[in-house]
């Protein structure tokens, strides 16, 4: 029997498949999204804007479907991610091999567990300090927060509400309308 072989970033890389990332050294097609997905992800963006730009609080790079590679055989490709400015002044390029200071996935039905398990394990153990987990679906947000190199709950919140959470206190973010309002439906 033929030993497994684990696929590298560098395979990710050379692979000619579009909508795929690298997950416990095997290269996965993501899902296609759904426009709740798709709804969702623009508008979390939308309400971190002023933490983007120079003259609002500031001081992130945040993007969306960004590939990190945060070792040889795990480079996820993330709904949205964040880097601190003061940990990394410029605009930065490529596939990201610095640690995120946030991620943001928003939760795709029959992917739960990749979300909910193997990137909160992955993310927890490369000491990434904030994630967020998203259900457009449940009007859901559930943010952790990395404490003593474990994720506790930071904020479990369903919409609508306006909430401030880690690591972006500096806005209010209102989940509605992240989640698409009950009236727009």
């Amino acid at each position: 029997m033929e030993a497994l072989k684990l696929q590298t970033v560098a395979d990710l890389i050379a692979s000619p498949e579009e909508r795929v990332e690298l997950i416990d050294g095997e290269i996965v097609r993501r899902p296609m999204a759904r426009i709740d997905h798709g709804m969702a992800q623009a508008n979390v963006s939308d309400e971190l804007a002023p933490l983007k730009r120079r003259d609002g609080p500031g001081g992130w790079w945040i993007a969306t479907e960004v590939s990190v590679a945060y070792d040889a055989h795990q480079c996820p490709s993330h709904d949205l991610a964040g880097w601190r400015k003061d940990r990394l002044p410029k605009r930065p390029s490529g596939i990201m091999e610095l640690i995120p200071d946030w991620v943001c996935e928003i939760v795709s039905p029959g992917r739960e567990r990749k979300d909910t398990l193997t990137l909160l394990l992955l993310l927890q153990g490369h000491r990434v300090p904030c994630y967020w987990l998203l259900w457009p679906e449940d009007r859901t947000l559930i943010a952790y927060a990395l404490e003593d190199g474990q994720y506790g709950i930071c904020a479990s919140e369903r919409e609508p509400v306006r909430v401030r959470v880690p690591p972006f206190e500096e806005v209010e973010l209102d989940l509605g309308y992240i989640l698409g309002q009950p009236d727009e439906d």
